[in-house]
Order: structure tokens, then C-alpha cells, then sequence
């Protein structure tokens, strides 16, 4: 039987173990705002993409689903960058997070380009105009030189600011049971051929 009241805090659940007679931190307690409208972040570019595609309505939709064209990241100089990328040579493919550059507002609600015309929730597309104008795309990694990233499978235009880089785990990122939504009505999901995994 539980002794829990109401206003005691949950109780700590651990990913990773602290060291034996370490005692629990409690971070999120020194850490607070009243308004999540005054918390401002700050980011830097890592790097930039060099595409060939220059139009935004010329990117495609779902780069593994389309003829998989070819870029390149090239990382910032002054950095360690160079450094930061060893050992990812060993990876098939990465995450690439980045700043859409060229997106001005956005929409509660937008109607997708697939299916029945009718408006859904922007989070539950992946339009790109965003509050955030943050992009997140898996990418084949084909070759690195240096602080140049060779990339195949994309949907970046030329210029777009890179965030960070992240190698993509099949074991921690890939869920083949999982449920698509409203998109299952579109047939899309059902598609098997993907260039970019070479499938």
C-alpha cells in the first residue's frame, strides 16, 4: 500500500543509475519560469547546406520517398568540428536538425498536399511553416571529408543553416508498428519502395 499524499513530489525514476551513495539532484527545482513566452534561446549555426535545390516548392515532401538527390554539410571552421564528426563514418545515416531559413509565419491549421482537402493540426503534419522554424530530416550519409558531410536523400535547400547532427540508431529510431494517423487514409504509409534506404 502506498503512504503517497497528494502534494508529495513523484518519485525519481533513474535512465541511468547515480554512483552508489550518490544522493538524488533535483535540477528542475533551480530551474523555473512562470511564463514560457520570456524564455528566449539562443542557437548557432554549425554549418551549411549546399543543395542543389534553390525553390522551396521544388524540395521534396518525403526525400526517402523520391529520386534521392545529392548535397553536402560543410561544418563551420574554428570549431573542432573536424573533431566532433570521428567515428560517425561508421553510421549509414544521420539526423540532420536545421533552421528553414526562408519560412516567414505560420498556420494553427494547414491542409496537406495528400489525402482529402481538409485542414488538420499543423502538429500533426509536417508542414514546414512552423512556429519554430526548425527542420528535422534523416538523411543517408554517403562520405566525410574533413568537415564536409556527403549526404543522399534530403529535402534542404541550398544555404539552409545546420543546428546539430545526430547519427540515426535503427534500434532506438525505427518503430514498424507504429500508427500514422489521419495519413493512413492516404494510402501513403503503404508504400514499401525508398530510395534513400535503398529498399
Amino acid at each position: 500500500m502506498s503512504h503517497k499524499k497528494p502534494g508529495d513530489p513523484p518519485e525519481q525514476r533513474w535512465g541511468r543509475k547515480p554512483a552508489k551513495g550518490t544522493p538524488a539532484k533535483s535540477y528542475t527545482d533551480e530551474f523555473s519560469h512562470s511564463d514560457n513566452a520570456e524564455l528566449e534561446i539562443t542557437m548557432q549555426p554549425i554549418g551549411v547546406v549546399h543543395s542543389s535545390y534553390r525553390e522551396r516548392f521544388a524540395v521534396p515532401r518525403q526525400p526517402s520517398l523520391d529520386d534521392a538527390q545529392e548535397a553536402s554539410i560543410e561544418l563551420n571552421a574554428g570549431l573542432n568540428l573536424d573533431q566532433a564528426v570521428r567515428d560517425l563514418d561508421g553510421f549509414s545515416h544521420i539526423w540532420v536538425i536545421y533552421w528553414m531559413h526562408l519560412n516567414q509565419g505560420w498556420n494553427p491549421l494547414v491542409t496537406p498536399p495528400r489525402g482529402p482537402k481538409v485542414k488538420r493540426g499543423l502538429f500533426a503534419t509536417r508542414a514546414p511553416h512552423r512556429p519554430n522554424s526548425i527542420g528535422l530530416s534523416a538523411v543517408r550519409l554517403t562520405g566525410i571529408d574533413g568537415r564536409t558531410l556527403h549526404i543522399k536523400g534530403h529535402d534542404m535547400l541550398d544555404g539552409t543553416p545546420v543546428l546539430d547532427i545526430k547519427p540515426y540508431l535503427p534500434y532506438a529510431d525505427a518503430f514498424p508498428q507504429a500508427s500514422s494517423g489521419w495519413v493512413e487514409e492516404t494510402g501513403v504509409a503503404e508504400m514499401k519502395e525508398s530510395i534513400n534506404t535503398g529498399s
